[in-house]
């Protein structure tokens, strides 16, 4: 069932998706070689703290950490740890909160220091992904419009789309209906987008083929091949006047 939000509640999720926002804005400004991923969830947990609100992920079916960190091969759920990070490295942190009693959800992939220019173009190719992703949010619009965007722009540059994971609608539960895959799925459009929909965008682009594997941490995702992956997510809004991202500043 999927669950249209009142004003009242689409405040709430504002107000979360404000608290993601600047927490990772922190988090993003703290990424240079030498940090360590253990460090930045220290720094998240800390903040959500200072803000009253609750880290979404720790605990989440035994998810032990308050970020997923997932540097070049590791494609999402990355475990934090002590190891510094390295130049060159490209670093994705995926970070959710509960706050007054709804979850916001969003990600990004950012640069450790200087990055060769195929990490940077799959940096670049995943943001603009789920720009164009975002740009098909609409009232009489259709589910399915926003992956056939996703899908268009990554493999027109050569990369591959992530299939085993998706993004999801999102409110007073981390994870709602709809599902939402980054590649056109079959026939037809999906569900029609209506106001009060709430979802959270998030393609997952893999600079070489699309497979994907999991560690024995039970968790982590990496690309099959070990080349470099890429992950941008934001909560959306679906309103009468378009969309409106609830995890942007």
């Amino acid at each position: 069932m999927i669950v249209l939000k009142s004003r009242a509640e689409l405040d709430k999720m504002r107000d979360a998706g404000k608290v993601v926002a600047e927490i990772l804005a922190l988090l993003k400004e703290r990424i240079k070689p030498g940090v360590t991923t253990a460090e930045l969830d220290r720094l998240a947990e800390k903040e959500c703290r200072k803000r009253q609100a609750k880290p979404a992920f720790k605990g989440y079916g035994g998810f032990p950490y308050s970020i997923c960190a997932s540097p070049d091969e590791q494609v999402v759920h990355g475990f934090p740890n002590a190891v510094p990070l390295a130049e060159g490295t490209i670093l994705s942190i995926d970070f959710g909160v509960i706050y007054r009693g709804f979850y916001g959800d969003s990600a990004f992939t950012a640069p450790v220091g200087t990055i060769n220019k195929q990490k940077q173009h799959l940096v670049e190719i995943t943001e603009r992904s789920l720009s164009l992703a975002i740009e098909q949010v609409c009232c009489g619009g259709y589910l399915y419009d926003l992956p056939r965007a996703v899908q268009t722009c990554v493999e027109a540059e050569g990369f591959s789309v992530v299939r085993e994971f998706v993004g999801h609608g999102i409110g007073k539960s981390l994870h709602e209906e709809p599902q939402i895959p980054n590649f056109v799925p079959g026939a037809g459009r999906g569900v029609q987008l209506n106001s009060g929909m709430t979802l959270a965008i998030e393609p997952m682009v893999n600079a070489g083929s699309p497979g994907v594997k999991i560690l024995r941490d039970g968790w982590t995702a990496v690309t099959v091949d070990g080349q470099p992956s890429a992950h941008f997510e934001h909560t959306v809004a679906v309103t009468d006047n378009g969309p409106e991202i609830l995890t942007q500043i």
